[in-house]
This record gives C-alpha cells, structure tokens and sequence, in this order.
C-alpha cells in the first residue's frame, strides 16, 4: 500500500510538473480507493451529538447528519464558491474531509451562485457530497460593514438551498469595544435567536457565543443562547483577538463559555483553523475549527506548522514532509507559476493541519491531550503565556473531569503538583477521600521511584509482624502516598530525574503532606529505602529487633481497606467484617488478581495496569447494602435485560442519576423498583447521563444475570 500519494509528478525530461494530482491516503485522512457517498442518518438522529472517547475535558464525538456522520474534533475548510484552490470534490475524496464550510451571504449575494444553489441546492453547487455549514454574513460585516441582508431572510436562503449547518446573523463583537457596546452584541444577538431557530424550521443552527474580552458577558451569552434549541454553539468574535496573538485571551474566553453551554451540543471556535492551537482548545472542550488560512496563508508565502508560521520564500528544506511535497523541492514550488505553487502550498498546509487533528484525537484516546497541549505552548511564546494562564487557573471544571484512573506513564515538571489538573485530582482524592486508622508511629520511605514493593514488601512484613499500627508512607515528588496504594496512578507512574527521588525530602514539605492527609503524627521517621542501614535505623525507632515477617495477606487486606475508601467511599469500618473473611488468589509476581469472599465468590479485582479497584457484579451487590454506598442510575425497563446481562447502558435509557456520579468513577445500576442489577464505570458526569441522547453513559463491568441464583428476572 503506498501511503505517499497524492503528490505532484515530475518529469525527469522537461523539468515541469505534469498536471497530475493522484488521490491517496495518509495518516487516517488520505482516501486510497474511490470514496463512497455518505449514508444518512436516522431521521431522529439529526443533530444529534454523540461522545465516543474523553480525556478530561476534550472528547471525541459524532454529529449525526443527513449528509453523514461528521467525527469531532475536526476541521471545516473554508471554500470560497468563486476561488476554490482546492476542490470541494478533491477535500471529500482525497482527503476525506466529512464537512466544510462556505458562505451563505457570499452566494446569496451573487446571483449566478444564488440562482444555481436555490434550483439545485448547495451540494451540488460545490460539487461536495459531504457535511455543509454556512456562515451568515457576520463576518463580512466586522471585515466590511453592514450586510445587506435581514435576519430572517439569511436563515430561510440557506434552508431552501439546503444547508446542513445554518448559522443565525449574529452581532459581532470586536476587542476593542467597550462594555456597553458588547452588552448590546450579546443582548441583540439573542433577541434574533428565537426567530432564527423558527426560521430555520428543522435545519440544524449554530447559536454564537458572543461576549468580546468581558468573561461575564462570555457567561452570559453562553447561558442565554444555551436555552435555545441550536445544535452547534460557536465561539464568535475570536478572529481578530487570535490575529494579535491574544491567546491568553482567548483561553479566558473558552474557559468562561464552555462550561455554561449545554454540554450535549458541539463548541465551534469560528475562524480558527491554525494547528498550533488545535492541542490547547481541545484540551479545552472545543469540537469543531474552520479556517480559510490553508489557502491564505499559502496566496501569502506561508506555511502552517504545529509551532507556528514559517515563510516559505526562506526555507531550503520542508519542514514536515507530507504527501504533496513528498518528491518535489521548496526550489522546485518557487519556480512554479503563482496559481500552481498556491495550490501546492495550501495542499501542505491544509495536510500539516490534518495530520495535527489527527494528532490530537490519537492523544484524547490514548489519555495525553493535556501533555500534548503542554509540549505545544512551550514553541510560542504568544501561546506559553496561554497555557500558563490555564494551569494558574486550577480550574474546577478541568480538574473535575480528570480521570484519576489513568494509565501510563507522566513526566514531572516542578511545579505540576500545582498545576497539571490531573495531578491535583488525584490528591485531592486521596486528601479527601482517604483516612488513616494509624496515629501512632509513622516510618516515611524516600530513594527512589516505583515499583516500591520490590524494595520495601520484606520489610514492611516485618514491621507488621512488630507492629500493625505503624503507618507506612512513600515520598514522592507531587506528595506523600498511603503505601498501601504503591501501585496507584499517577504516583507509581511518574518520570521525573533522578534527584527528585534519591533527596531527602524537606521537613516543610513533609509537614505540609502529613497535615493534607489529616495525620497528626508527632513523631515519623525518614528513611532512604536505598541505606544498607535501613533496618537498623527503623529497628531503632521501633524500639525493637526483627524477627519474623506477617503473612503477605495483611499487606493485601491494607491495600483493599485504603482502595475501597479511594474508589468506592466505603469507610474502614464498615469494610472491615468484610474484609476479615476475604481470600486472595495472587499471580505469579506476587500481586493480588482476584479478592474472594468466604464462600469463593468473586467480589474485586485490582487493576494491574494503575492500581485502581474494580467491583464484579457481586461486589457491587455488596456495596448497594452499604450506608453510605456508591453512587448510581436507574434504568429503564427496556434496557433492564440487557444491562443484567452486562450491556452497557446507553444515553436516553437512564430515568433518574446520583448527583454524585463523576466521569471515571464506579457507578451502581439499578432497576426501576430500584433493585440492584449491574456495576460500571460512568463516562460521563451526573448531569450529563439524562443530557445525552446516544452513546454509552457507562461501561458496565459485570450484571447479576451473569452471576448463578442472583438473576430474578428472565
């Protein structure tokens, strides 16, 4: 398979390329057979939106259209309808672009355009089979002043030429306006929603979030153009603030509109379409980014990179190679006629921004969005000052939606104990949701980084066997940890120099760790896990020598009291009748697999990949007794069944949710007599299990169909 096509060819006898683009596919966004037209979707589905994947606040989705299904996040190229330097034809089958967006007031506008579209419809006036958006002409009057056309009468033009994605003529608002004069855009903006929305008549609408650099404008618009019933919200008036480089702004301005937008519709960042700021606006929750800049940038001798602009007129070499350059030269193009090196140019940057969505959605999936955001901001100084904007921030609603069961490893940076959202999420549920029974003594291992067992298993058995009431704690360098949860994500995953684990912490920082996680300890000992001393130095401190070791299972009924209070909020005491009568089956390195109750039933299993505790179907039985339990959702009869038999349960089966229930987290199931019947993983927040209409709103793990003579239904 030749993943390099769809470059110019050469002739080796004349020297002048042969007018000759050959369709391919590369990077998962190159087509290399002849692609088919799109399938519609369910009349019902129509708009909506459904999440596939999540990390943290960036998601992976689908929008459900008639023209197919368009996979967020993802680029809308702008075509201009009078100069296309690529195709629309070419964007669908080269390059397997699933929307793109033109202007409905450019079209309206022209009157050959108009005329074609009203007879033929849209699609086929762009020869383009896929997704179409259109603008309004809001942007045409910031560029050049007041449009010609009314409210109502734009949103009735791009429903008879057959858009799938309308947008309403918004006001738009400039950074340069004062309060008052952004007030009047937000405020004027949605007195025309409701009249667009009844215009549209079905057609899917965006909604535009105005507000300019006032965040409680931003929150304001965002809360009133949420009650109405668009499908698409964009984020307008972005064009000039990311044209003076303001990109700390426009984070702010993300930050003070997302999280007031109903969650179940896809966030547009309107006219953003360079890469570099792909990473940080997903991580963000943005969905969706359309930009003209492929083919400006490329009219103005310039290429678009993950790390900014570079001007083409200066390199020797390309600086990514991607399909269309793959076999010509830089000197080559600049010998080009103008039209011809414009279009190779926008096809580069049109491949470089495509590789970097790519980029981005592998990194959603594989846990790193925010890893990635962060290596981003570090190539632009406009776009440093963003991302320290945003870690400074602590955001609640970022850190609220980390997925403290994570795997992987996670490079430390100083500093990131502060600032990374995933970090802060997970010692804040370990410093909330963590207690210690012990109070007595406490013995603080330092040296070096995970797996601790291997070092210290031997001898923490021994002190068991002097003493169970010594609190045993690792240091690391985001904090200190129970080490009773050694192998928990991320501290048993982190990457950080070697100094950082073989220097004695410092007495500040220990007491600042002890008080956090509510130990008032007076007396600890520090001790390097690395000393040939070690157990001199903790047999004096004990008072004691050793002798014998405890039996491995008092380390393993620790580690099950410490993780059910961690992931299940089940307190010591009430787990502790349990967790007395349990019996571990153990794999061949020595680590638990599987917890048993007294009768052989399986109830828990560790997970071996980042420490975390998962409950069977009969676990979950155990915990549904418990006061308090875990949170959870009841269901409906017609999903029942299925998620007995440990389907998962879908978007628009759930009847009622827990406010308590978090993205990441165990979830209870129940039926509608409210009897226990399934365990699972939420993947998505309290408030949006009921939001969403398609999707899975947990994974369940096990049901009691699955479990012998707890299955009362058939």
């Amino acid at each position: 398979m030749n993943l390099w096509r769809n470059t110019v060819k050469w002739n080796s006898f004349d020297k002048h390329p042969q007018e000759e683009i050959t369709r391919g596919r590369n990077m998962a966004a190159w087509n290399i057979e002849e692609r088919p037209a799109p399938e519609p979707c369910k009349e019902n589905d129509t708009g909506v939106f459904e999440i596939t994947c999540r990390d943290g606040r960036a998601r992976l989705g689908k929008i459900h259209t008639q023209h197919g299904i368009v996979n967020t996040p993802c680029l809308l190229p702008v075509i201009n309808p009078n100069i296309q330097t690529i195709s629309p034809q070419d964007m669908w089958s080269d390059y397997g672009i699933e929307a793109l967006i033109t202007n409905s007031y450019v079209i309206w506008k022209h009157e050959h355009l108009k005329t074609k579209a009203l007879a033929d419809g849209v699609h086929a006036l762009l020869n383009y089979p896929g997704v179409i958006m259109t603008d309004s002409g809001t942007f045409q009057s910031y560029m050049y002043g007041d449009v010609e056309v009314g409210v109502e009468e734009i949103i009735a033009f791009q429903r008879d030429i057959s858009v799938d994605i309308g947008t309403m003529l918004d006001v738009f608002s400039r950074p340069d306006m004062d309060e008052k004069e952004v007030e009047f855009a937000v405020e004027e903006t949605h007195n025309r929603a409701k009249i667009s929305v009844q215009t549209a008549k079905g057609m899917m609408l965006n909604g535009p979030i105005q507000g300019g650099i006032f965040p409680e404008l931003r929150r304001k618009s965002a809360r009133l153009m949420g009650e109405e019933t668009f499908t698409i919200h964009p984020i307008g008036g972005i064009v000039p603030i990311m044209e003076q480089h303001m990109y700390d702004k426009l984070a702010e301005i993300i930050l003070e509109t997302k999280p007031y937008l109903p969650a179940n519709r896809p966030t547009h960042l309107f006219g953003c379409g360079h890469p570099m700021l792909f990473p940080m606006a997903i991580a963000l929750g943005i969905d969706l980014f359309d930009s003209a800049a492929y083919a400006l940038f490329a009219r103005d001798d310039r290429l678009l990179c993950p790390w900014g602009t570079e001007k083409f007129d200066q390199i020797v070499e390309w600086p990514i190679t991607v399909p269309c350059v793959q076999s010509i030269t830089p000197k080559q193009v600049r010998e080009m006629s103008k039209e011809r090196k414009t279009e190779i140019l926008a096809r580069f940057n049109l491949e470089v921004t495509l590789a970097e969505l790519s980029r981005c959605r592998q990194a959603v999936r594989d846990g790193r969005i925010w890893d990635l955001a962060r290596m981003r901001s570090k190539q632009h100084p406009a776009l440093k000052k963003a991302w320290d904007f945003i870690e400074k921030q602590q955001n609640q609603w970022i850190i609220s939606s980390q997925n403290i069961s994570n795997q992987g490893g996670w490079m430390y940076e100083d500093g990131s104990e502060k600032s990374d959202p995933r970090i802060i999420k997970s010692l804040e549920n370990l410093h909330q949701n963590w207690q210690s029974t012990i109070h007595e003594k406490c013995i603080i291992f330092y040296g070096a980084p995970s797996p601790w067992r291997n070092k210290l298993n031997d001898i923490i058995l021994k002190i068991r066997a002097i003493n169970e009431n010594i609190l045993i704690l690792i240091s690391t360098p985001i904090g200190l940890i129970p080490y009773s949860i050694e192998d928990l994500h991320p501290f048993a995953h982190i990457e950080a120099e070697g100094e950082k684990w073989t220097n004695p912490p410092e007495k500040e920082f220990i007491d600042q760790q002890l008080i956090a996680l509510g130990i008032d300890s007076k007396s600890h000992l520090i001790v390097d896990m690395n000393h040939e001393e070690m157990y001199a130095k903790i047999g004096a401190y004990l008072g004691m020598e050793f002798q014998k070791a405890a039996h491995r299972d008092v380390l393993f009924r620790e580690q099950l009291t410490d993780k059910m209070q961690l992931f299940f909020g089940v307190e010591p005491e009430i787990s502790a009748d349990l967790i007395s009568e349990v019996s571990f089956i153990v794999g061949g390195t020595g680590r638990v697999r599987n917890i048993l109750d007294n009768e052989g039933n399986h109830l828990f299993s560790p997970s071996l990949t980042n420490g975390s505790l998962a409950a069977t179907a009969l676990g979950g039985l155990w915990l549904s007794k418990q006061k308090p339990r875990p949170p959870g959702v009841v269901v409906d009869e017609h999903a029942e069944p299925f998620v007995r038999k440990g389907r998962n349960v879908f978007h628009g089966f759930i009847l009622s949710v827990d406010k308590e229930v978090k993205q990441g987290d165990i979830c209870l199931i129940y039926n509608q007599s409210g009897e226990y019947i399934a365990i699972g993983k939420a993947e998505c927040e309290a408030t949006e299990m009921t939001l969403f209409k398609k999707g899975i709103a947990i994974r369940v793990r096990d049901g009691l169909k699955n479990v012998e003579g707890h299955d009362s239904k058939t």
